[in-house]
């Protein structure tokens, strides 16, 4: 049978193997839960041209989700398209935030109560690029429900649930020439079964969204000194 999750260090390596994992919890919609591992391409177009810069398709080459950058947006929001044109998730990011938040919505709301998660760096100086997640009713938010955790020079990350060591998905950049001729960043996403990945590709895309704005941060200290 066929292992859901994963876990970063072998089990029964200890006195005690870590406790079975529990049932995958559905974020944005059952249909994207799947009993087997999912692999996705995710492609970035560094210089773009249209009104959206990220395309995700599966295996097969089929597109799944898109991204929509409004070109007359008061915020950072970003729209998760299905392949069809639905609206999926609403990422609207508070940059300018000491962590950086982004709260994602459903569909194409922005209301309070249509809020599903907040991503937030876990700290505001970071060596290693590490996210954590709040489901909406994580009201104190004391304890994260997901993390993310990466070194972003080694371009590879992993998502956990919680704080446990148990991996729900990876991610890690693809280089082709593709990418160094037509400035495309291409990421290859592996997502574990039973896990929602649509809620695993919207982290990605804030995750390379921070990591956009900490760069451009860092490029106008440099410029300032």
């Amino acid at each position: 049978m066929q292992q859901p999750y994963v876990y970063r260090y072998p089990q029964g390596t200890s006195p005690s193997a870590p406790p079975p994992p529990p049932k995958a919890r559905v974020i944005v919609d059952p249909k994207y839960c799947s009993p087997h591992p999912v692999d996705l391409a995710i492609v970035r177009k560094v210089l773009k041209i249209t009104d959206g810069n990220f395309v995700i398709t599966n295996a097969d080459g089929n597109l799944l989700f898109k991204v929509k950058d409004p070109l007359f947006s008061l915020h950072e929001k970003r729209i998760l398209l299905d392949g069809s044109g639905t609206k999926v998730l609403t990422l609207k990011g508070k940059i300018m935030t000491m962590h950086d938040r982004w709260l994602v919505f459903r569909g194409g709301s922005t209301e309070e109560g249509d809020l599903l998660y907040t991503v937030k760096r876990s700290n505001m100086v970071q060596i290693t690029t590490k996210l954590d997640v709040f489901l909406a009713d994580n009201i104190e938010q004391k304890k994260c429900d997901y993390r993310l955790e990466g070194v972003w020079l080694e371009t590879s990350c992993f998502v956990y649930a919680g704080d446990s060591d148990i991996i729900l998905a990876q991610m890690r950049e693809k280089k082709t020439m593709q990418s160094v001729f037509f400035g495309k960043d291409n990421f290859c996403l592996t997502v574990n079964p039973n896990v929602d990945y649509a809620f695993i590709a919207s982290l990605i895309v804030i995750l390379v969204e921070i990591q956009i704005s900490l760069r451009k941060l860092t490029s106008q200290v440099l410029l300032l000194n």
